[in-house]
């Protein structure tokens, strides 16, 4: 399984409870864990979730082989996944990450502009990194300046930016910011 295939879900915030729960800082819905038969816990490979807990404002997982207050402990810090086919259909409007990944970005003329390389959570947005002739660009997908083009199953399929976007959206950046 590549890092492709697989779905950051959040980080392991350390012990819950005295036999081995540990809590989850989550990225996105904690919902989604509760359909969630395993998860990859970096360092540790491929968990089987034995319980879920929902807690304000994720969850606690009990997962196989973890018993003990230490042996949660011991996973402070790592990040949590799930495969991607695992992972239960969102509703209407909501996308999962890898499923923007890889996606061309066409400008409101309908030319491409770029590709979709990958997705970042930036607390109250979610930023696409666009890669395109001149470098990568840092856009805000829920920016009223990207439209989200679904298939005929209502997923993704590309993105548009509007014709108000502004001219310098794609403007690339590199280790000292924009450009």
């Amino acid at each position: 399984m590549t890092d492709t295939e697989r779905t950051r879900l959040g980080h392991l915030l350390g012990p819950h409870g005295v036999q081995g729960g540990v809590k989850v800082y989550v990225l996105g819905d904690p919902a989604q864990f509760k359909a969630l038969k395993r998860v990859y816990v970096e360092e540790r490979g491929w968990l089987r979730v034995r319980r879920v807990e929902t807690l304000a404002p994720g969850v606690a997982l009990h997962l196989a082989g973890i018993t003990t207050r230490e042996g949660a402990e011991a996973l402070r810090g790592l990040k949590v996944y799930a495969d991607d086919a695992e992972l239960p259909a969102p509703e209407s409007g909501v996308y999962y990450y890898h499923e923007l990944r890889g996606l061309l970005v066409a400008g409101a003329d309908g030319h491409t502009r770029g590709e979709v390389v990958d997705v970042q959570d930036m607390g109250h947005q979610d930023v696409l990194v666009v890669r395109h002739e001149g470098g990568d660009a840092l856009v805000p997908l829920q920016a009223p300046y990207v439209v989200v083009n679904l298939n005929a199953q209502g997923r993704p399929a590309s993105l548009t930016l509007t014709a108000d976007a502004p001219d310098d959206l794609l403007t690339p950046v590199d280790a000292d910011g924009p450009t």
